[in-house]
């Protein structure tokens, strides 16, 4: 698709849904695999100031119903693929509006008979700007809700406002130094930030192309970066240990990629992987979707999640507080304030929140009380307020951050598909 074609397409999705009577602030459900009208519907909802939440395909039943209710879901949008999912709950959506897209390539598909066929009905939309009598966005506007994973209770739905996704891509974009030539390959979720938005960012705002893979695929990896001429690529941890585990064949070294983003990256995986493959960089980034501790190795330091130089930290205020190691609270002083770690030693990674800087700004959840959860108050002095990771990491005299075991001596960085520890 050409920028223009997505430009045509998004303004259909606008039009369509605006004349449906969706106003600025709803949200809206997006539930579809990764594919490029993924991010033609999320891109046209939001022309209109309609908020888009990032539905995991993966959820079912009761985590399902959570996800769409949390965040009061007028309507949904979802793929062909997946109506099976909706139709699981459809007694709990039966008074949602819902809209299916992909019918044409799935003809089969059992949809549920109350869906309104985006297929059929997006040609007839108009493809003019539908922002000539609307109130446009602001960059501190509700772009998305991103989910957590759930890993400790029901998905949080993350506040992504537009400043921040622009401040993530554009970062990335910087650190990374891509450029327009660029041709990106991502089988991450679209439903994820790394995917949907740091990915996806470098083609919307940086001017990259960028190739969807719906899935990933160990033994087509390679075979796909070949065919579209690919020179960056994503990835998580396990991705690439899968990858380093499929026997060695022709296409290890006939691509063309040089450069590879991600996070996850064990340190005994890294150099072998690097090796095989023929790649010149490895460019790993740690983060929250909802958090503003973000950081970024663009130095290839091996094992490292990012790195800080000490000109940046009154700009970037980006640190590590003590803490118990039991039970991961801090530990204060006799002030009732927390006590900055030392180099060497291990305490919580935190972000200081200023809420007059897009990049330390805390923007939280759909939920108030979930939002409360993950800020410490009073760190460094009093009234003073800083979002908290809950990891354990630990810095060297350069400022290079590393995930610290809390089992051992060693640093590491244990990442899965589905969750991190």
């Amino acid at each position: 698709m050409t920028f223009q074609e997505i430009e045509d397409h998004s303004n259909r999705i606008a039009n369509f849904f605006k004349a449906k009577g969706l106003q600025r602030g709803d949200a809206v459900g997006l539930l579809m695999e990764g594919r490029p009208e993924y991010v033609c519907t999320w891109l046209g909802l939001t022309k209109i100031g309609v908020v888009t939440a990032f539905i995991n395909t993966n959820q079912r039943q009761h985590i399902l119903i959570h996800s769409i209710k949390v965040v009061d879901c007028k309507a949904i949008v979802y793929g062909a693929e997946l109506s099976e999912a909706l139709t699981e709950i459809k007694d709990t959506v039966k008074d949602i509006p819902l809209y299916v897209c992909g019918t044409q390539k799935r003809p089969e598909a059992a949809v549920l008979p109350t869906s309104v066929r985006l297929d059929d009905e997006l040609p007839n939309a108009s493809a003019d700007s539908p922002t000539q009598d609307i109130k446009k966005n602001t960059p501190k506007d509700k772009l998305a809700y991103i989910y957590t994973s759930g890993t400790t209770g029901l998905p949080k739905a993350a506040v992504m406002t537009h400043v921040r996704a622009m401040f993530m891509a554009i970062s990335a974009l910087y650190q990374t130094s891509m450029t327009s030539d660029d041709v990106i390959y991502t089988t991450l979720p679209l439903y994820h930030t790394a995917g949907g938005l740091l990915g996806i960012g470098q083609c919307l705002l940086g001017g990259s192309t960028v190739v969807i893979r719906s899935k990933f695929s160990a033994s087509n990896f390679w075979k796909d970066c070949i065919k579209y001429d690919c020179t960056v690529a994503q990835y998580i941890g396990e991705m690439c240990r899968y990858l380093l585990a499929v026997p060695e064949k022709p296409e290890d070294t006939k691509h063309n990629v040089k450069m590879m983003i991600g996070n996850g990256l064990r340190p005994q995986v890294w150099e072998p992987f690097v090796k095989r493959f023929g790649l010149e960089r490895i460019c790993e980034f740690y983060g929250a979707t909802e958090g503003n501790a973000n950081l970024m190795n663009a130095d290839g330091k091996v094992g490292a999640v990012g790195y800080i130089p000490y000109i940046a930290i009154p700009f970037y205020p980006v640190g590590l507080i003590r803490c118990d190691p039991e039970t991961s609270e801090p530990i204060r002083n006799e002030n009732g304030l927390c006590i900055p770690c030392k180099e060497e030693e291990p305490g919580i990674l935190i972000g200081m929140i200023k809420e007059s800087r897009a990049e330390s700004h805390f923007n939280g959840y759909a939920d108030e009380k979930a939002s409360e959860k993950k800020i410490i108050r009073n760190v460094y002095s009093h009234g003073d307020a800083a979002f908290n990771t809950g990891d354990i990491l630990i810095k060297d005299k350069l400022q290079y951050f590393y995930f610290k075991d809390r089992t051992g001596d060693t640093f590491r960085l244990v990442i899965s598909m589905t969750k991190h520890e």
